[in-house]
């Protein structure tokens, strides 16, 4: 059984979306979960929270020979055609990524390193030469048709690089952060997904982005089901073709006194609409708005003041202490952060049928 694919998806930039996979990354993992969280963005945004500058450059500058410790490196015996992806070597690290020794838990395989951020979350960092692999994947896509074994490899990397990952350190849920665009890898981290998240902002610009999404979701899913039926069969798996929209999240504006509520209301009101025509594919149901939608997965507040202390601090806002400088109302908005992220983890979680830890 394949360990399940959460993908937080939206072609339009600026919606959170980073923000978002980090911080539920380590929500999960606050309940109980083991996550291994993947960044298949090329611009690496989501290992940039986790990573610091210097950790960045120790990955890049590592000695010719040792393991490979990015997607991209995990991937380049497939892209140079001299091998394919392997089982990724696991290197148990502190709780932050500073440490310069790590234990090597297996010696006898090349792959990525997972870098572990938490007694249960670990993360395969993304890299800026993924975007090399874009051509390869839309040169291969329509050769899967034809029964060809080596497109089939191509396109199914990231879904088996991420399920011998996710299997070796015994994940539940693999959260998977991708770049805002409608290229051949976001359709390869797609087809890999069981589920999907739509972060929006109330704006024009994501009504729109969901009007090109929905029915490329729709379309691609049904392609990779076509190019299934053709597949002749090897020694390795390929992800089905079921990816699910979960629901949407939307990310409030803060309130500036040159634009009042209402200027994001009217955006709000027309959301819900347009996710069920363009996601969906089903009519609007009059009376539903943003706050009454089931397809709503959350609301959430601009935490404008904390993001730059949780930067600083290098870790998620709810974990932000006295020490971090979160004192007096700061505190109080660690506490309040917590608690929606905790709702927003717990509400994922049932939707995609996901059974969380019981505490003690």
């Amino acid at each position: 059984m394949s360990i399940p694919v959460l993908t937080f998806f939206n072609n339009k930039g600026g919606v959170g979306k980073t923000s978002l996979v980090y911080h539920l990354s380590w929500m999960f993992s606050d309940l109980g979960m083991r996550i291994l969280a993947v960044d298949l963005d090329p611009q690496a945004n989501l290992s940039s929270a986790f990573l610091t500058e210097d950790d960045f450059e120790a990955l890049f500058e590592r000695q010719s020979g040792s393991p490979p410790a990015t997607i991209h490196e995990a991937l380049r015996p497939l892209i140079e055609g001299y091998g394919d992806v392997q089982l990724p070597e696991l290197y148990h690290a502190s709780d932050t990524f500073h440490e310069a020794q790590a234990q090597l838990l297996m010696a006898d395989v090349q792959a990525p390193e997972l870098y572990r951020a938490g007694e249960t979350l670990w993360l395969i960092p993304g890299d800026l030469l993924l975007s090399t692999f874009e051509d390869q994947l839309s040169e291969t896509w329509p050769k899967c048709s034809n029964g060809d074994i080596r497109a089939f490899r191509v396109t199914s990397a990231f879904w088996r690089v991420m399920q011998m990952a996710a299997a070796q350190i015994n994940a539940g849920l693999i959260l998977v952060d991708v770049g805002p665009n409608l290229g051949a890898i976001n359709r390869a981290a797609l087809i890999a997904s069981d589920h999907v998240v739509i972060p929006l902002a109330p704006d024009l610009f994501s009504l729109q982005g969901l009007r090109n999404l929905g029915p490329r979701l729709r379309s691609w899913r049904q392609d990779w089901q076509e190019k299934l039926n053709k597949f002749p069969g090897g020694n390795f798996a390929l992800p089905p073709a079921h990816t699910k929209p979960v629901g949407y999240i939307v990310q409030q504006h803060a309130v500036r006194l040159d634009r009042p509520v209402k200027a994001y209301a009217r955006w709000m009101d027309r959301i819900p609409g347009q996710y069920r025509e363009s996601v969906l594919s089903s009519p609007p149901e009059p009376g539903v708005r943003v706050d009454n939608d089931p397809q709503c997965l959350a609301m959430l507040k601009n935490y404008r003041s904390l993001m730059p202390l949780a930067q600083e601090a290098r870790k998620p806002m709810f974990h932000l202490k006295t020490a971090d400088g979160a004192m007096g109302s700061h505190a109080t908005a660690a506490l309040e952060v917590y608690r929606d992220y905790e709702h927003l983890a717990r509400r994922i979680a049932a939707r995609c049928n996901i059974i969380l830890p019981v505490g003690p």
